[in-house]
């Protein structure tokens, strides 16, 4: 099964990190602590800007 992690852009500071798509606890920017991330059971509900999606197999 293949994993899914995402760059992500925080919309406070526009630092970029990679996150994983199906997280377990709620993701936050290393710079500003801003949510990025936060798990809903399932694919995360994503509220930083998508800036490319990882695929690794």
């Amino acid at each position: 099964m293949p994993r899914n992690f995402i760059r992500a852009e925080c919309t406070e500071c526009s630092n970029q990190q990679v996150i994983f798509s199906r997280p377990a606890q709620k993701v936050e920017c290393l710079v500003c602590s801003s949510t990025l991330a936060e798990p809903t059971g399932g694919a995360a509900d994503i509220e930083a800007n998508v800036v490319e999606e990882i695929e690794v197999e």
